[in-house]
């Protein structure tokens, strides 16, 4: 039965659901821990904007990670800054959609995300193997390689199960630690820059390839909104979200750009050796093979820093949707040791692991075509919510009136659109058979409630908002 009043008083679902068991016996996550998760949901690091300078020659590069974060992460981050402190629940921008739009789009955007997040998690394992075949040859291919990634996700992924708040103080130390090569690659870089080469546009007959370009850029810098699905966690989260976003994206555009400065000016153009894993061989160049090996090093830490804050967020996500009623109860069972979403975390590994072993060129496209559509849904709903309840509490408000809000949300959409646009066919396949298993899922879902064959969150607490 859907709801038929969304008025702030409104229940977020119908039926409306009681909130989960509390979270009181698991310790809450403060703000220092929660930076360092953000800073792993987007970047974890300067590892993978090499390819920006490949594709697009130093000045461009430069120019992108400057301009780019005010582009497009700036919006996203305040958009997730107003709504999560507004809307303080596991369920994050699964929220939103259905408090602007009902059920339906809260759970297709649920959908498209979760999709993103675990194609997305089952990426890290390979990642990690591939740096670590530089130095052991042995984990290149076959048997050794699968049985590493399936250890690397499986002890990772118990790490996650015995609590957030270990978690995130894990991600603080691996954020300092694989941070702290790129601190000795800037200082030694300094004596060698030679300032011309940042304004170089490349080298001549080195065709730009923009698509590959702003593919880059897009994907070191998206998923601000992740950390949204972890709000029920969060100490006091009205004011916790707001500093930690703006935290993240300080240590987010210094760790992208310092580096980056550093290693172009340094050494002299060969922009084809610009690919995803040069820093290592610039570490070399610059200091020797010793700062070849920590840079590494704190890839693989990295990795596992990203793996962590993805699987958080999946994890948690599914917890929400379980509490708002778009799941069964036993999605949202907790852990009676740690308090953690157990059943969440369970069912985004399988997936991960199943997914982690096929090729990912065209789920890649996939992941960016998919999250693009949430993007879009998510401006939407935020646009559309200042507009329907407009005297809701919002602990952090945008300080912009409509006009303002509609061209900060309509410049990112439409490199959206770009993104999508430049997506391969497969892509564009795999898109619409997920989308239309999303709608099938959300109709089943409803038929199981109806029907009662799978037990859901009962029906007669309700969510109110204070005006």
């Amino acid at each position: 039965m859907e709801p038929s009043d969304h008025s702030p008083t409104a229940s977020l679902l119908e039926p409306p659901v009681p909130p989960t068991p509390p979270a009181a016996a698991s310790k809450k996550l403060a703000l220092l821990p929660l930076v360092f998760l953000i800073y792993f949901e987007v970047a974890g690091g300067p590892y993978g904007e090499e390819s920006a300078v490949g594709a697009a020659g130093p000045l461009f590069a430069i120019l992108g990670f400057i301009a780019f974060p005010f582009i497009w992460s700036v919006p996203e981050a305040l958009v997730t800054a107003e709504l999560a402190t507004a809307f303080p629940g596991n369920g994050g921008y699964v929220i939103w959609a259905h408090q602007a739009f009902g059920p339906f789009w809260g759970s297709l955007l649920g959908s498209w995300k979760f999709l993103c997040g675990v194609i997305n998690l089952a990426s890290y394992p390979a990642l990690c193997m591939d740096y670590l075949e530089l130095v052991f040859s042995v984990f290149a291919s076959g048997v050794p390689r699968y049985v590493a990634i399936f250890l690397f996700t499986s002890v990772l992924s118990f790490m996650n199960y015995t609590g957030l708040s270990i978690v995130g103080y894990t991600a603080v130390g691996l954020g300092v630690v694989s941070l702290s090569p790129f601190v000795a690659l800037t200082l030694l870089a300094i004596p060698k820059i030679d300032p011309k080469r940042w304004i170089s546009l490349g080298e001549v007959g080195v065709a730009k390839d923009w698509t590959l370009f702003f593919n880059t850029l897009f994907w070191n810098l998206n998923f601000w909104d992740s950390a949204s699905t972890l709000a029920g966690e969060v100490e006091d989260p009205q004011r916790t979200y707001p500093k930690a976003l703006l935290s993240a994206g300080l240590l987010a555009c210094l760790a992208y750009l310092v580096p980056l400065l550093a290693a172009i000016g340094a050494i002299p153009l060969d922009q084809e050796d610009w690919v995803d894993g040069y820093f290592a061989d610039a570490g070399e160049l610059i200091a020797g093979e010793w700062l070849k090996i920590w840079i590494e090093i704190g890839a693989v830490l990295s990795v596992v820093g990203l793996f962590e804050a993805q699987l958080s967020s999946c994890a948690y996500q599914l917890l929400g949707m379980a509490d708002l009623a778009f799941l069964p109860q036993s999605f949202g069972l907790r852990s009676a040791w740690f308090n953690t979403p157990w059943v969440g975390i369970l069912i985004s590994t399988l997936i991960a692991l199943a997914v982690s072993y096929l090729d990912f060129a065209d789920l890649i496209y996939t992941v960016n075509f998919l999250y693009s559509l949430g993007m879009l849904l998510e401006f939407a709903s935020f646009l559309w919510l200042r507009k329907k309840l407009p005297a809701i509490k919002r602990p952090f408000k945008v300080p912009m009136a409509m006009p303002g809000l509609v061209i900060m949300c309509l410049i990112p959409s439409c490199f959206l659109v770009y993104v999508m646009s430049v997506a391969s066919k497969i892509a564009y396949i795999l898109s619409a058979v997920l989308t239309v298993f999303a709608i099938f899922w959300y109709y089943f879902m409803k038929i199981c409630r109806s029907r009662a064959w799978l037990r859901f969150n009962d029906a007669r607490e309700k969510f109110d908002y204070e005006d």
